[in-house]
């Protein structure tokens, strides 16, 4: 016990020992311009955190207030430490991140804020900590993400013991995955199917759409950024259908929306909605574009008394990986909470094994064909749970409803009826209040904070046993053989 608790005073320790090394370095400059600026970040800071309403979707970098990181990012640091062009882009990026971040969190408090002085501020500190050695080195060193993982309640919870339990309870879930996948598709009892599609677009050849994302990847660090038109299309191109049972008003898709003075955001269901954004992950070297389509749902229900996965919203975060070529090589899919993450690969991505047998590697329950010009996934979502439990392909879909599209970053900061804005997402690991469910109770020896609630992107773990983030940029590399042009 006694070690127990050296552990966890060190680990609390250290924790403490970052907050303290949070103000830039430039405080104390000889430079007045420098002190300035390092000033008028740390009170912007202060406002921001005492008003609760830092945007916690990229990880701040201590001592470098003009940069924000996410772990796609993180995984350029040796490119950059070994090339200056990589190292400016990726500090170009860095602070674009902040920018937007800042946005969202001066909207959040009412206070506008001058970007323009956030802009002029972080590029003289930045030219400073470039123009250093020492601070240049540090900013890379600096430039990671923590897991969303909790060491200290892991080892509280004698994670090393309890996560056996745990891991027949992942085993049987899968079992019952697999058992719904073989099921018989049929209307729920008291309900019907209804069918969700994207909004109508001409269809875009590939090779178009593959040269569109070769030019979005000519820079400095290879990532495939298509903007305007070109990104329409690509989202256009691989929107999903889904096909969802409908036995209530739990089951209705919506946009998300503040209502009154609640401090938990409510959906608007008079009409289906779904939140789009860009991801990136890496394989051997190349950086492969991420389409990720976002829907939700106003709760998951309780299937029984006392059900512990029941709570206020729900929802399916449904993301495609697509090669250079622009055909896709790997579906995947998970709850806003970080929960059921299931894989839907396609003949050009074969799963490496697991290098043990005791932890959450990749799950996919279904393989797909090769998905060919034109068609798109179609998801079968079980009415109350709202698990996907079937993937097909098709061509025409046939969809009843057309959903529109809103980008995710809405969601960073959502107008209020009242006046003013507000992020769905919290400050701490991007929580969404109010949707707390008691399975957190149960489950806090695996070290993820309220498990169950749903978050914002860039904080879900997404497995008990073991370490897995959504947004890892190894996820894909560690677990397929791809199959690249």
């Amino acid at each position: 016990m006694s070690r127990l608790a050296l552990l966890l005073a060190s680990l609390l320790t250290a924790a403490c020992a970052t907050l303290e090394t949070t103000p830039s370095a430039h405080r104390d400059a000889a430079n007045a311009a420098l002190r300035e600026c390092a000033a008028w970040f740390g009170e912007l800071d202060a406002k921001i955190d005492a008003a609760g309403v830092r945007d916690a979707q990229e990880a701040r970098m201590p001592g470098y207030p003009y940069v924000r990181v996410n772990r796609p990012l993180a995984s350029f640091r040796e490119n950059a430490a070994r090339d200056e062009a990589a190292l400016q882009a990726l500090v170009d990026r860095m602070q674009a991140l902040d920018l937007a971040a800042r946005g969202h969190e001066s909207a959040n408090l009412g206070a506008g804020l001058a970007l323009e002085r956030a802009r002029e501020c972080g590029s003289r500190l930045r030219a400073a900590d470039l123009g250093d050695a020492r601070r240049r080195a540090q900013l890379l060193e600096r430039a990671a993400v923590p897991d969303d993982y909790s060491t200290a309640k892991r080892v509280l919870g004698l994670y090393a013991i309890t996560k056996w339990p745990f891991m027949i309870g992942v085993r049987a879930y899968h079992d019952g995955v697999r058992a719904a996948f073989a099921r018989e598709l049929a209307p729920p009892a008291q309900g019907t199917v209804v069918r969700y599609g994207p909004p109508a677009a001409p269809q875009v050849p590939r090779a178009v759409l593959a040269a569109a994302i070769a030019r979005a990847a000519a820079n400095p660090l290879g990532i495939p950024e298509p903007r305007g038109a070109a990104l329409e299309a690509l989202f256009a191109a691989h929107a999903p259908v889904f096909e969802i049972e409908t036995a209530g008003a739990y089951d209705r898709p919506g946009a998300l929306v503040w209502q009154g003075e609640e401090r938990a955001p409510g959906l608007d269901t008079a009409a289906p909605v779904i939140y789009r954004m860009t991801s990136w992950t890496r394989y051997r070297g190349r950086v492969l574009l991420q389409l990720v389509y976002t829907m939700w749902f106003p709760a998951r229900p309780p299937e029984s008394p006392g059900d512990i996965l029941a709570g206020r919203l729900d929802g399916v975060t449904w993301r495609v990986t697509l090669a250079p070529d622009g055909a896709p090589l790997v579906y995947d899919t998970m709850h806003p909470c970080g929960c059921f993450h299931l894989f839907f690969p396609t003949p050009r991505a074969v799963p490496v094994p697991a290098p043990h047998a005791g932890m959450e590697w990749m799950f996919a329950p279904q393989s797909l064909r090769a998905v060919a010009e034109g068609e798109r996934p179609v998801l079968r979502v079980a009415t109350r749970t709202h698990y996907v439990e079937r993937v097909s392909l098709a061509r025409d879909t046939g969809a009843a409803l057309r959903y529109a599209y809103r980008d995710y970053d809405e969601l960073r900061s959502l107008p209020r009826p009242g006046g003013g804005s507000a992020s769905v997402f919290g400050p701490d690991h991007g929580l969404v209040a109010g949707t707390e469910r008691a399975e957190r109770f149960l489950f806090w020896p695996m070290g993820i904070p309220s498990a169950g609630a749903m978050r914002q992107w860039g904080h879900h773990a997404t497995a008990f046993v073991g370490r897995r983030h959504f947004d890892d940029a190894d996820l894909l590399e560690k677990r397929f053989v791809l199959d690249l042009p």
